[in-house]
């Protein structure tokens, strides 16, 4: 719980008794690998801060195959915003890729905070600006690069996933297929 109450430190001010209240919304949950998180055709009723573990972010395309989007691991908020803002049903699975240790929060108990705490929908602003903009620097990159190139990006920008993942996620997520991939790998490791 002390890795949220830091995260949330950095983007603004809480008191003792605001954190007290933030504790007490949030439940921690154990999400084992391959569990899903959220998943298309629901609405996504809770917001997650990942404590321990990673998730990705998937949907199927219209052959049936799962596409990776990206990656959530230790330190960040999951949650299909749309839906979960909206409540509308998702177009995206969140599952566990690794085991999970989340901080969740539910939709009644966000809005509690947002009514109670003065800056709390500033400081959730920050950081939705913040991952936004972290997403479109991690996108925008892949876009005109080759295979080796995205691969390279990724190990650079996920130093610590790359052993974490299996392959034919991250070929997924490059846009490759698992055969490209382990031949990057060995082309890189000569």
């Amino acid at each position: 719980m002390e890795e949220l109450i830091s995260y949330l430190l950095q983007f603004g001010q809480l008191n003792q008794n605001q954190i007290d209240l933030v504790k007490a919304k949030a439940e921690e949950k154990l999400l084992p690998k391959g569990e899903y998180f959220s998943e298309a055709g629901k609405i996504a009723r809770q917001i997650a801060f990942v404590q321990e573990g990673v998730l990705m972010i998937c949907y199927y395309n219209n052959k049936g195959e799962e596409i990776v989007h990206h990656f959530v691991d230790e330190n960040h908020f999951v949650v299909d915003l749309e839906s979960f803002n909206n409540k509308i049903t998702s177009m995206i699975y969140i599952r566990a890729v690794t085991d999970c240790t989340l901080i969740s929060f539910s939709y009644d108990g966000l809005k509690e905070l947002s009514t109670t705490i003065i800056d709390w929908d500033k400081i959730i602003n920050k950081i939705t600006i913040k991952t936004l903009l972290d997403k479109v620097n991690l996108v925008q990159p892949k876009l005109n690069t080759d295979a080796k190139t995205r691969y390279l990006d990724f190990l650079k920008n996920f130093p610590k996933l790359a052993n974490r993942i299996p392959l034919i996620y991250i070929a997924s997520y490059l846009g490759i297929t698992a055969t490209s991939l382990s031949r990057i790998r060995k082309s890189i490791s000569k």
